[in-house]
């Protein structure tokens, strides 16, 4: 599954994509996008307004991995998940993803 976000962060606009994916049994949802190096200010700024924007939206920060090679991997929970799920034009979506995954 995959959730598109776009958001103006301190006078930024950028769209994110995280893409969920299911893994091994239970409620073991991951999420994942990547910071832009061509974002304004570099990939470290981005991977920023990434974590203020699931923080604001879920109340939880994502994971931030720095791979060897310079780029930025933002992870995101089950928890990030049914933060989520407290918006109506997402909630019917998350739900069927989640029965369908099991």
């Amino acid at each position: 599954m995959r959730i598109k976000i776009t958001a103006e962060i301190d006078g930024v606009k950028s769209e994110y994509t995280i893409t969920f994916t299911r893994r091994g049994s239970g409620s073991g949802a991951k999420g994942y996008a990547h910071a832009s190096a061509d974002a304004p200010d570099g990939r470290e700024a981005d991977a920023e307004r990434f974590s203020a924007l699931v923080k604001a939206l879920t109340g939880k920060e994502p994971w931030i991995q720095r791979m060897k090679d310079g780029r930025i991997k933002m992870a995101c929970g089950r928890e990030h998940l049914d933060g989520f799920r407290r918006y109506a034009e997402l909630a019917d979506a998350i739900e069927n993803w989640l029965e369908r995954s099991y």
